[in-house]
């Protein structure tokens, strides 16, 4: 376990706030690489960030925020990560509860098949979707990203409704990034991801971060905020993977974030769906998806523990919301971070990006290479 000594130094080379991906891989390194003393702070009451997973009620083993499913195609990240979990195989697939069936997302051969009582093969399905697509001299933003791909139906059915709940706003005023996520296929690959490393920690992620905290070198305390501890700490450098516009009170105006709201239940049957997640595209229903967990983590259980998801505007944040004027305004806000000496700012919320979680590793492996490289060269 994390080390939560009752004795509380007041010294430390190093404090980070945030115990998720970002901060955990950092105080790794600068503990085993360089004999850093580090301290940890979070909020919340365990180590891990919204990758947290636990044992409910009934013994199921759940992720408190929400599906988290590693893939990656950067072995440095795997190699890394290896060193503190075993890896369970695991491929995600999802369903999307359309027009009264459930049918693949992204939107492949079977999709549309199924959805139009069609026999196409993966020629006649590019013919198909060719036919549909919207020509645009200019893919600006994510509505134009699917539009261009898919036409205007498949829009209709999938993304325009999912991704006005899931952001709050209409696919028009968002960064094409956000369905760029999602490409459409013309083949029947009903995988959600087509990394070359798509695997589970073996034992679920918060044992994985408990290994990776559990050096002589790192303290963590949680349920503590960075402002009960900033000025009563001693330590040398800062480590800040909150959200960089509160580190900064808010002087330019609040950075929008979408937080989520999760419904947790245990059913007294074995299996629900078919696939882990499925979702629920359509305007009426409120919440976006249902996760159902056991498929993600391979445990044997005669229950079985789902969630309901609900985005919303209020509650921690969880995704930075990928507009152009909030583009903008972070850029004020990252023009202060490169002028706050002894300051690092770091993970989605310190750099206002809607990262991966192996994106997020490999953000600290890189930060971690720029210290080492400078507190190596400072002692030369």
């Amino acid at each position: 376990m994390p080390r939560q000594p009752e004795h509380r130094p007041d010294s430390f080379d190093y404090l980070i706030v945030g115990g998720g991906f970002a901060g955990c891989v950092l105080a790794e390194r600068l503990a085993s690489q360089l004999g850093q003393r580090v301290l940890i702070v979070d909020r919340r009451e365990h180590i891990g960030g919204n990758a947290y997973d636990c044992l409910d009620k009934a013994g199921v083993l759940i992720h408190r925020y929400g599906p988290h499913i590693f893939h990656t195609n950067a072995q440095r990240v795997v190699d890394y990560l290896s060193q503190f979990t075993e890896w369970r195989p695991y491929e995600h697939r999802v369903l999307a509860q359309v027009d009264g069936q459930q049918v693949p997302i992204p939107i492949n051969l079977t999709t549309l098949n199924r959805l139009y009582g069609l026999a196409l093969d993966e020629a006649g399905a590019a013919a198909f979707l060719a036919v549909r697509a919207v020509p645009m001299e200019r893919v600006a933003s994510s509505r134009d990203v699917v539009v261009s791909q898919v036409g205007e139906e498949l829009y209709a059915k999938f993304f325009e409704g999912y991704t006005r709940k899931q952001w709050g706003r209409d696919a028009r005023e968002l960064d094409k990034m956000v369905t760029a996520r999602v490409p459409t296929r013309t083949n029947a690959d009903d995988r959600y991801f087509q990394d070359s490393f798509q695997c589970m920690p073996l034992h679920g992620y918060t044992r994985m971060f408990e290994r990776m905290v559990d050096h002589p070198g790192i303290t963590f305390w949680p349920g503590t905020d960075f402002a009960e501890v900033k000025d009563r700490v001693r330590y040398e450098q800062l480590v800040y993977c909150g959200p960089v516009d509160e580190y900064f009170g808010h002087c330019f105006g609040r950075l929008p974030y979408r937080s989520l709201r999760f419904e947790h239940r245990t059913l007294d049957q074995e299996w629900l769906q078919s696939v882990a997640v499925v979702n629920y595209p359509a305007p009426e229903v409120p919440f976006t998806r249902i996760t159902e967990y056991k498929h993600l983590t391979g445990q044997v259980h005669p229950r079985t523990s789902i969630t309901h998801e609900y985005p919303t505007d209020e509650g921690d944040p969880y995704y930075p919301v990928p507009a152009p004027e909030n583009a903008a305004l972070y850029r004020r806000y990252e023009a202060l971070t490169e002028n706050t000496p002894g300051v690092a700012f770091t993970g989605r919320l310190g750099t206002y990006r809607y990262y991966n979680m192996d994106q997020v590793v490999a953000q600290s492996l890189a930060l971690f290479e720029r210290i080492r490289k400078k507190t190596l060269a400072t002692a030369s």
